[in-house]
């Protein structure tokens, strides 16, 4: 099993190169994932990755957000997963490696953990990806921002990357939960640092956010529906 034989390795390796080491399984399974769904999948805005630790903040349109966003972004990032992902074989095992936080949507104490714990990661040196609206949107209009992210990028201070990710539904959620082929894009945005973040307050610094990659999101939508016209 390469997970034990890369967790050896853990002590020999930094914090960057042990997160891309344990990355390299899980972008496998994720794109073998979106491969077998027949969809294309195409990113943008590589270049606007930072170095170090960020927290990704993307909307969540759908249940292959997660298995298109681990294929395409090379960055290494944990995320935050419902507990229940603790019931399945070996699954677990790597999203404890690849710094997932594990969440009880039912437990007010866990979700006031699962913010320490990813502040906690996050210092570390680790990136998290994190979807604010809580609930998949299936294609609806984005949902409105818990305000959890902006505690977690403040106290971490780490910069914020906006994601937009837009098809995703079409896989499955607009087919009564059958697989079918999409277009899915994926846009990353400008990273917004700590430092501007501070200067707002929180109910804008959330809509700003969250602005962005809505706007993102519209001009993806736009120019699927030029292309199907054409």
């Amino acid at each position: 099993m390469n997970l034990k034989k890369n967790i050896k390795q853990k002590s020999t390796l930094s914090v960057k190169e042990y997160d891309q080491l344990i990355h390299t399984e899980p972008q496998k399974w994720a794109a073998g994932i979106m491969k077998r769904t027949k969809s294309t999948v195409t990113i943008a805005g590589l270049d606007k990755l930072p170095d170090g630790p960020v927290l990704f903040v993307s909307n969540h349109e759908g249940n292959f957000d997660i298995p298109t966003l681990l294929s395409t972004i090379p960055k290494p990032f944990g995320f935050i997963s419902k507990k229940e992902v603790n019931k399945f074989p070996i699954i677990p095992m790597y999203m404890k490696e690849m710094n997932c936080v594990f969440l009880d949507r039912t437990d007010r104490r866990s979700a006031l953990k699962s913010i320490t714990d990813t502040i906690e990661k996050l210092k570390e040196g680790h990136s998290i990806l994190i979807f604010p609206e809580g609930t998949r949107s299936k294609g609806q209009s984005m949902g409105e921002f818990k305000a959890g992210f902006m505690r977690i990028a403040k106290d971490a201070d780490v910069p914020i990357l906006p994601v937009a990710i837009h098809g995703t539904s079409d896989i499955m959620e607009k087919n009564n939960n059958k697989v079918k082929a999409a277009t899915v894009t994926v846009q990353l945005l400008d990273p917004v640092s700590v430092d501007v973040l501070k200067d707002m307050k929180p109910k804008e610094a959330i809509a700003v956010i969250h602005t962005q990659i809505e706007e993102a999101v519209s001009a993806m939508s736009a120019e699927k529906q030029r292309n199907n016209d054409n």
